[in-house]
């Protein structure tokens, strides 16, 4: 059955590889352009004034991406934390954000205030207005709404999540981010356009500030660092509204000027020349598990072929038997702590138990193979990564062979 999904898988392997090809000549050519040199290695102490390789990875991944400038640190903990630096940056007491995606991703959402704690420092407590524009019954964005929601004229930042979370809806393609873009301007031209990126660079040939979004901001331990990458994040676009984003991650009057980079930028540096590659073998492994588990049963989104505008497979295994099993085959194929065998936890930032299969070189690392849920219906769990299709189409096997083997699949 492996066989025939793989070659089920061709032509769509085909066209990630035409993507793969096209985004690392840019990732070259961007290199080239701003004479990354073996200086740029090295890192910094201290203050970490006048960072040559700091400040030109800024200048490359601004580049690499079509933005005016990008703050690229290794101090950015998570893309939840890239994410809330470049909220508090933008938004002021009396702003309102709306989001047009629906309801963010679940650790963003005590960083809100949507929890009911006034008192926890969110952006609620900071006299930050949050709405928000439901997508529509099929998971894509409500455009007839869009309009009217941030017409309003304290609106400041116009938010949209690109990957699905832990939803079923479908991530956002540059296509519709485009379009998206094109109605925020023309109803609210002061309003920010803001797109969480996490999960979707290099899926595509564009990036989303190169279709109209002003900002946009990921995780280093996903796509761009190419599993390399220990840490990081970054934020990229216009160059004023970077600017505001480093004035908050460091203080008033240093921005981008001051951070040290210890002896991580060789990594940043390879991580991101490996990236493009990388998320084609993320793809890959996605489209493999598609094509197997829809041939074995279960529903599938997106399905082998579909268009992507992210590296997630959502699978839906109808319980938290199958849930569970899926998992902990996925950290039998894992190269750390196979051994392990994953169970469901309170985990920080989410609502429900969450059961968690990671045997990452890097901790938490999602562009590594890993596929994780929360325990609630539709019992449906989210597979990512991949850093190579080897690694990745071995994981996806031993998580349908741990089903069999737990009589939870008939073949």
């Amino acid at each position: 059955m492996a066989e025939q999904a793989e070659q089920d898988c061709q032509e769509v392997f085909r066209k990630i590889e035409e993507i793969s090809f096209y985004n690392g000549a840019k990732v070259l050519s961007a290199y080239q352009k701003n004479r990354v040199n073996t200086q740029c290695l090295s890192g910094t102490t201290g203050y970490g004034y006048g960072d040559q390789g700091r400040d030109t990875l800024d200048k490359a991944v601004a580049c690499v991406f079509g933005a005016e400038d990008a703050l690229v640190r290794h101090n950015f903990v998570s893309g939840t934390h890239a994410l809330t630096v470049a909220l508090f940056g933008m938004l002021r007491s009396g702003d309102v954000m709306v989001s047009l995606t629906g309801r963010p991703y679940d650790t963003l959402t005590e960083v809100i205030g949507l929890d009911g704690n006034k008192e926890n420092g969110s952006l609620r407590n900071f006299g930050v207005t949050y709405e928000e524009v439901s997508l529509l019954p099929d998971g894509t964005p409500d455009y007839a709404a869009i309009s009217n929601a941030v017409k309003g004229e304290n609106v400041k930042v116009a938010y949209v999540q690109r990957s699905r979370g832990y939803s079923l809806r479908p991530a956002l393609t540059t296509d519709q981010i485009e379009q998206i873009a094109k109605l925020v301007r023309k109803a609210n031209p002061r309003a920010i356009l803001m797109v969480d990126n996490c999960y979707g660079e290099f899926v595509e040939e564009k990036e989303p500030v190169q279709v109209g979004a002003d900002l946009m901001i990921g995780s280093m331990i996903k796509n761009v660092g190419g599993g390399i990458a220990r840490t990081g994040g970054y934020i990229a676009g216009k160059a004023k509204y970077v600017e505001q984003c480093a004035q908050r991650l460091t203080c008033i009057g240093m921005g981008k000027e001051v951070g040290c980079t210890l002896d991580i930028n060789r990594e940043l540096y390879l991580g991101f020349f490996h990236a493009p590659h990388t998320t084609a073998n993320a793809l890959k492994t996605a489209n493999f598990a598609a094509a197997l588990f829809q041939r074995l049963g279960f529903p599938c989104y997106p399905r082998i072929g579909e268009t992507r505008g992210d590296i997630v497979e959502a699978i839906c295994l109808g319980d938290e038997a199958h849930l569970t099993a899926f998992c902990q085959g996925i950290q039998k194929g894992s190269p750390i702590d196979a051994y392990v065998i994953p169970e469901p936890w309170d985990m920080p930032g989410y609502a429900n138990q969450v059961i968690m299969a990671a045997g990452t070189f890097t901790a938490g690392a999602s562009i590594e193979l890993s596929a994780d849920a929360p325990i609630r219906p539709p019992y449906a769990v989210w597979l990512q990564g991949g850093i190579t299709y080897t690694s990745g189409k071995i994981g996806v096997l031993l998580a349908a062979q741990c089903l069999f083997e737990k009589n939870l699949l008939s073949i």
